[in-house]
């Protein structure tokens, strides 16, 4: 089912039965956006200009090799 059917469907309510379905629709929005805040956003990190990481990484990968080449 989609909106264009359920509409004219919420229309049909009575006045008690359309507030418990905006409680519903906003107590299943506020889950939502919980669960959408819970998860990790990536849009914000970013390597550009990230030479102290860089070089952290550099010396890690030389390390390694040289642990591997002894």
């Amino acid at each position: 089912m989609n909106v264009t059917n359920l509409l004219p469907m919420l229309q049909t309510l009575s006045r008690a039965d359309k507030l418990k379905a905006i409680e519903f629709l906003a107590s299943e929005l506020a889950k939502e956006e919980a669960e959408a805040q819970q998860k990790p956003s990536f849009s914000s990190v970013t390597l550009y200009n990230s030479f102290e990481a860089a070089h952290k990484l550099a010396t890690l990968l030389e390390e390694d090799k040289k642990k591997n080449n002894a």
